[in-house]
């Protein structure tokens, strides 16, 4: 019997002040974003601040996130804006 606790992962999309697009993973979305608004997440978020997060799936572990993960950051700009549901930039 496997006692771990079982976590969602989730791979999100912020948009930052600037417009452009930043992309990671998580446990828990809400508190990712204000890290990442109080400037203790990802260096490269930290200067482009206010960031808001526009695309947010769930998956299943870590590994499956950390693969959408790579997946998503690969795509070209234009296709991840249609994923966000904001194609025209």
């Amino acid at each position: 019997m496997d006692l771990r606790k079982s976590t969602e992962w989730f791979c999100y999309i912020l948009r930052c002040d600037d417009g452009t697009l930043y992309t990671g993973v998580t446990t828990d979305p809400a508190r990712r974003e204000r890290e990442h608004n109080n400037g203790t997440a990802a260096k490269y978020t930290r200067t482009r601040r206010p960031v808001k997060i526009v695309y947010c799936e769930t998956l299943r572990n870590r590994s499956d996130a950390l693969r959408r993960e790579h997946q998503l950051r690969h795509l070209p700009r234009n296709t991840k804006l249609e994923l966000t549901g904001a194609a025209d930039g």
